[in-house]
C-alpha cells in the first residue's frame, strides 16, 4: 500500500505545486523570506493526482464523522468540493471576510446549527487562515472537529492552531523527497531545516549574505 505522505510530497515536487530556492529565496506576502513556496492550486491541472489526493483528504476526514466539508476560499474550495463528492456529503465554503453586499455572508452554502463540520485547506503556513475559517464555522452555531490540509511547513506557529490539524504530508517528507531525487543537496535540506525553525533569523542572514 503506497504512504499517502510520501506520495503527496514527491507530487507536490513532480507537479511543480511546491519548489525549492534556497540560493534565491521567494518573498511572501507577509515580507518572510522562505526557500520554499507552494501553489497548491497547481494540483488542479493533473486529474491523476488531484484525485488520489481527494481520495486520501477524504478517508482523512472520513474519520473524524463529519457532517458537512468546508473549503476554504479560494484554495481550497475545489479540494472539498471532491472530498464533499467521494463522502456524499454537503459542503460549504468559508470566505476570508463576509460579502459587502447583498447577504453580506461569510460561509456559503446551507450549514445546519450543530453539524461536525472538517475544514478542508490546501497548505498550512502559521495555520491563522485556517484558524478563522474554523472560528467561522463556530460562530455559525456548526462545531469544527478538524481541519485537513495537502501540506503543512510545519512552522511553530502552526502548533497553537486550536483545533485538531493534518497534513497529507510535510516539510521533513519533501525534503526527503527532494533528496532523493537530487533537487537538494545536504546542505541545502540542513538550510532549509533552519528555515523552519527561525524564519525570520534565517531571512536576516540570507539578507546580510547577500
Amino acid at each position: 500500500m503506497e504512504n499517502n505522505a510520501v506520495y503527496t510530497a514527491e507530487k507536490l515536487l513532480e507537479t511543480g505545486a511546491v519548489t525549492l530556492s534556497e540560493k534565491i529565496p521567494y518573498t511572501w506576502s507577509s515580507g518572510l523570506k522562505s526557500p520554499i513556496y507552494c501553489d497548491n492550486r497547481i494540483l488542479l491541472s493533473y486529474p491523476a493526482v488531484r484525485k488520489k489526493i481527494s481520495r486520501a483528504l477524504a478517508e482523512a476526514a472520513a474519520a473524524l464523522n463529519p457532517d458537512v466539508i468546508a473549503g476554504t476560499a479560494t484554495a481550497g474550495i475545489p479540494h472539498a468540493a471532491w472530498v464533499a463528492d467521494i463522502l456524499d456529503l454537503p459542503m460549504v465554503y468559508v470566505r476570508a471576510a463576509e460579502k459587502s453586499h447583498g447577504r453580506k455572508n461569510k460561509i456559503e452554502g446551507h450549514l445546519p446549527p450543530g453539524s461536525r463540520v472538517v475544514v478542508i485547506e490546501d497548505l498550512i503556513s502559521t495555520g491563522a487562515s485556517a484558524v478563522k475559517a474554523a472560528d467561522a464555522v463556530e460562530e455559525a452555531g456548526a462545531e469544527t472537529v478538524g481541519i485537513q490540509a495537502i501540506f503543512t511547513y510545519g512552522l511553530e506557529e502552526s502548533a497553537s492552531v486550536p483545533y485538531p490539524l493534518s497534513a497529507l504530508t510535510d516539510l521533513n517528507e519533501l525534503l526527503q523527497a527532494a533528496g532523493r531525487t537530487n533537487l537538494l543537496t545536504v546542505e541545502e535540506q540542513s538550510s532549509i531545516r533552519e528555515w523552519q525553525k527561525n524564519p525570520a533569523r534565517w531571512g536576516t542572514k540570507k539578507e546580510m549574505k547577500a
